[in-house]
């Protein structure tokens, strides 16, 4: 399978200036990330592009090293853009802002802080209009999606790591973003866990509908969740290499995509890309 697969309509698009622009949600421009060293400039991202529908899952794959992490937290607004522009909804980024939700790794919890509290944190700076009763409801409401119902007064040090990205997890879709990116959020977890959260995170995102962008180095999980894989070159001065379109129907089970025929097509032209 050749990387027509990317799908000649799409790949058209992406030439021509992309999708209209009524239907884009994240748009990437021309976008560059240079770190200066002694030796001189070190370019991790150049002449970048990549234009995110509305309600759109894209994951994203490459080499370590390739600038995944970079380019996220670019968009997130923690880390400077060296030239070219992120902008969500035509609006230029400038520094992080409640439009944008971030998962990590880590899910980085105050651990002295309850379940509850660590995702009110969020709630409460993104609704400072809303009643202190709705603030609470909002928080109640993602932890008992993510699972946690009975968890709600629990510490952060005293959950599992599992538990933990769990109050990550609803802490990101509480403050309601318009744009969810997740850097690897199961990279840290056994593949049993790892499985649940996967679930758990297309549930509510069937539901919720936010635009999210996601790295894994998991070809499967790339799959699983997307309905585009962008695949990255490898570094210095990475770009978008190839974008392969899901064609599964949603909502997906895991049982129905393993059986699709697509699926080892799929698998075959992501994994034939990474060992190039």
């Amino acid at each position: 399978m050749s990387t027509t697969i990317a799908d000649k309509k799409t790949t058209g698009l992406l030439e021509n200036g992309l999708f209209p622009s009524n239907e884009v949600m994240l748009d990437l421009r021309q976008l560059k990330k240079v770190y200066p060293t002694p030796k001189g400039d070190y370019v991790v991202l150049e002449d970048l592009n990549l234009q995110i529908k509305k309600e759109e899952f894209v994951t994203i794959i490459g080499h370590s090293g390739c600038g995944k992490t970079t380019m996220l937290s670019m968009i997130a607004g923690l880390n400077p853009i060296s030239g070219g522009n992120i902008s969500v909804l035509g609006r230029h980024i400038k520094g992080p802002g409640p439009d944008r939700g971030v998962i990590f790794q880590a899910p980085s919890l105050m651990p002295w802080m309850t379940s509850l509290q660590n995702v009110m944190l969020g709630v409460n700076q993104v609704f400072p209009d809303a009643t202190k009763a709705q603030r609470n409801d909002i928080a109640k409401y993602y932890l008992q999606k993510v699972g946690l119902e009975d968890a709600f007064h629990k510490k952060a040090s005293d959950l599992s790591q599992g538990m933990q990205q769990r109050v990550g997890i609803a802490r990101a879709f509480a403050i309601k973003p318009k744009v969810l990116l997740l850097d690897e959020p199961f990279g840290m977890l056994d593949s049993l866990t790892r499985g649940e959260l996967q679930d758990t995170l297309i549930d509510i995102w069937n539901k919720e509908k936010i635009t999210a962008v996601m790295i894994t180095h998991d070809v499967d999980e790339a799959i699983f969740l997307a309905d585009r894989v962008v695949m990255m070159t490898s570094g210095p001065r990475a770009k978008i290499g190839d974008v392969l379109e899901i064609d599964f129907e949603r909502p997906r089970t895991r049982k129905a995509v393993l059986e699709h025929d697509d699926y080892y097509k799929y698998r075959k032209h992501l994994i034939d890309f990474l060992e190039h």
